[in-house]
């Protein structure tokens, strides 16, 4: 491989390596703060609105299941080859190159996406303080902070996200509390609540099937961020130990959060409050823990949850940042980006893939043309879309690397982590990813008057995904991965040499 020239600030392509400096600590909130976020502070009321507190409980329930099964397969591939940008990697080795090179962009697209969302959610968060204050002000300065975090090493981001992954925890805790409080008797008038709001209307489930699958997309973008676990592997100091505890520690702690705060939201608001989000975004900045915590006689409410909204708001943007651009990175190093993307700085930062990141997350700069609101919601559903694309590829990724593995007579005793269930898991999993994915807004189709914004908003993330992976085959001639010409590194090798298992990637690099 021909070495590039050094460049200002950057490393040559042969010592382009990531520096592992993430702690278990590290992981463990980038996970954790990674999915809680405006999907729960804020969408969470538009799901009971739309389907009940019944209803929604059980969406949540349905999806949290679906995505425990995908971390786990991302569990089992991670601590297998833990390398930066992986789900392009293990698209390409296990499933088809193309299919591994649209994946990996769709991968960039939807979290630099997911910046952009951020940031225009930061302007309406901001709008609550200053309200004369031009939005596009605000999202470029909180971009340019979401930049300068991730630019000077991966530790900074890290310990930013450790910080603000604090504040998102505690400020649930006090809210389960609190509402526990009221559940009981003891806040709000001193009478237990019961169960009366799940019997207001059509309570406790409204709707029918096609309304809970439009409410499954805001639920898994409320999920959205559990898998970049598996991107910061590649930067972990020990991913084979530390993934695996991440994943297995982190899911249930999120999974009893937004079981338990969407339950207690349930029983306290009447899915027919006017304040809770209907169809579109209102309000960002009124959110159904503020209104629980209102209810509650806390009437500084208001200004702590938006300060904590916007806390949630930088967190996930911080990470959307990161995960793009580590994507981004690792693309370039497998050849499918263009090379300069793939130059580190001394501190271990891809500069030039942070600065492209950067540049796409500037589509939150259409507020200035169309409503901020309607800029955040187009681009929420399709960041929305391009993260059930991801999670249908580990599923696909998943199965095709076991059935490999054990087709090559390895033993699945090796793995450094084994996800439970196979086959049953992925397939599941990859079966609720493709009903909610093509299921979401069909309905669009059948109004008289098509809403044509909505419906590309929505399914644009498809063609483009199928476009790029066709695309690939017709120019690189790439082709379905058979199982017999699939590769892995032979762990028991290196037990047997006493030496740790290295990644299939470094392994077929020295052959």
């Amino acid at each position: 491989m021909q070495t590039p020239t050094t460049e200002a600030g950057a490393t040559p392509a042969g010592q382009n390596q990531l520096h592992r400096v993430l702690k278990a600590r590290h992981l463990t909130m980038i996970a954790l703060g990674g999915a809680i976020g405006t999907g729960l502070f804020v969408a969470s009321g538009a799901a009971i609105a739309q389907a009940g507190p019944g209803g929604a409980l059980l969406v949540y329930l349905a999806i949290g299941l679906m995505v425990y099964f995908i971390m786990t397969s991302l569990g089992e591939l991670a601590t297998f080859m833990p390398v930066s940008g992986s789900f392009c990697t293990y698209a390409s080795r296990y499933v088809d190159k193309g299919f591994g090179f649209a994946l990996g962009w769709n991968f960039w697209i939807s979290w630099a996406t997911v910046v952009a969302v951020d940031v225009v959610a930061a302007q309406l968060v901001m709008a609550y303080w200053f309200p004369d204050t031009p939005g596009w002000i605000w999202s470029l300065a909180f971009l340019a902070l979401t930049f300068g975090l991730n630019a000077f090493s991966a530790r900074g981001f890290g310990e930013a996200e450790y910080w603000f992954a604090i504040i998102k925890v505690v400020a649930v805790l006090c809210f389960i509390g609190v509402g526990l409080a009221m559940l009981a008797g003891i806040i709000h008038g001193g009478v237990p609540v019961g169960l009366e709001n799940w019997a207001v209307g059509d309570a406790p489930f409204v709707g029918n099937a096609a309304t809970w699958v439009g409410v499954a997309m805001v639920v898994a973008y409320s999920f959205q961020g559990t898998e970049l676990v598996a991107v910061a592997a590649g930067e972990s100091e020990n991913p084979r130990r530390n993934v695996p505890r991440a994943i297995n520690h982190v899911f249930w702690r999120i999974l009893l959060f937004y079981v338990l705060a969407i339950l207690i939201i349930g029983l306290l608001l009447p899915y027919t409050d006017p304040q809770l989000l209907r169809n579109e975004v209102e309000d960002i900045a009124v959110s159904p823990f503020t209104l629980v915590f209102q209810h509650a006689g806390l009437l500084s409410a208001a200004t702590v949850m938006n300060a904590v909204i916007l806390t949630s708001v930088l967190s996930a943007g911080n990470s959307g940042m990161y995960a793009a651009t580590r994507m981004l990175f690792n693309m370039a190093a497998e050849g499918q980006a263009p090379a300069l993307f793939r130059r580190l700085t001394h501190g271990g930062v891809p500069l030039y893939a942070l600065l492209a990141t950067s540049l796409l997350a500037c589509l939150c700069l259409f507020s200035l043309v169309y409503s901020p609101k309607a800029v955040y919601i187009w681009l929420l559903n399709f960041a929305g879309m391009t993260e059930f694309i991801v999670w249908l590829s580990i599923a696909v990724s998943h199965y095709r690397f076991r059935r490999g593995y054990v087709k090559h007579g390895y033993d699945t005793a090796d793995l450094p982590y084994k996800a439970g269930l196979f086959p049953f898991g992925p397939l599941l999993a990859f079966v609720l990813c493709l009903l909610v994915t093509l299921g979401q807004n069909y309905q669009a189709f059948l109004e008289e008057r098509i809403d044509w914004i909505g419906v590309v908003s929505t399914y644009l993330a498809i063609p483009l995904f199928l476009a790029l992976w066709l695309g690939h085959r017709l120019v690189r001639k790439s082709h379905w991965i058979r199982y017999e010409d699939m590769r892995f590194h032979d762990l028991a090798l290196d037990r047997q040499a006493g030496t740790q298992a290295v990644s299939p990637v470094a392994a077929d690099a020295r052959a």
